[in-house]
């Protein structure tokens, strides 16, 4: 099987890019993204076990990779959420995968949102780790509308070993990332 596009991209292009930028000694020191975490938040499972169940379901057929089911650390009376209820969904995607998930996400998902004009430059943590929120789950072209029987959103967090926000902006720009606006403020 051939190695995905991005991944290629990376090695040809974006690390000797990086490199000159930031005046690397050694391409070891190039930031590069270690993993992907796609997350999903189920509210109402508290009342409906099923909804966990299809979001599993639903975080499996657009990852490729089987999603596992989040639970609740602690009790919360006021929500009716007690510890360990199972209240989310989430999968963790390295390798091949995650840098074929990147391009779909890229290339067919993002440019799919409605009045789409660029992610926020908001999302990054201080660590050099990006995290982007999508309100709809059917801008994946994986997910059928008729199927869907409620919209939801999840978080995408790219996992990365840049030392700073800006070395992580540079490494998510190349890879294509669109963020919306000029050059990240620090």
């Amino acid at each position: 099987m051939a190695s995905p596009r991005l991944k290629d991209k990376y090695n040809n292009e974006i690390v000797g890019a990086l490199k000159e930028k930031f005046e690397y000694s050694t391409v070891m020191q190039v930031p590069k993204i270690t993993k992907v975490v796609v997350n999903k938040g189920i509210g109402a499972a508290v009342a409906d076990k099923k909804l966990v169940d299809i979001g599993v379901e639903e975080l499996t057929t657009i990852t490729g990779q089987k999603a596992v089911p989040t639970v609740a650390k602690n009790s919360i009376s006021n929500f009716k959420l007690r510890e360990g209820m199972p209240i989310g969904a989430r999968v963790t995607l390295r390798g091949d995968r995650m840098y074929e998930f990147i391009d779909r996400l890229l290339n067919i998902a993002l440019p799919r949102v409605r009045d789409f004009r660029g992610v926020k430059d908001k999302g990054f943590d201080g660590r050099g780790n990006y995290t982007l929120g999508v309100k709809e789950q059917i801008i994946f072209p994986e997910i059928s509308i008729e199927k869907v029987n409620k919209i939801s959103g999840m978080d995408i967090t790219f996992v990365t070993t840049a030392n700073s926000d800006e070395e992580s902006y540079e490494l998510l720009k190349a890879f294509g990332m669109p963020f919306a606006g000029g050059k990240k403020q620090n």
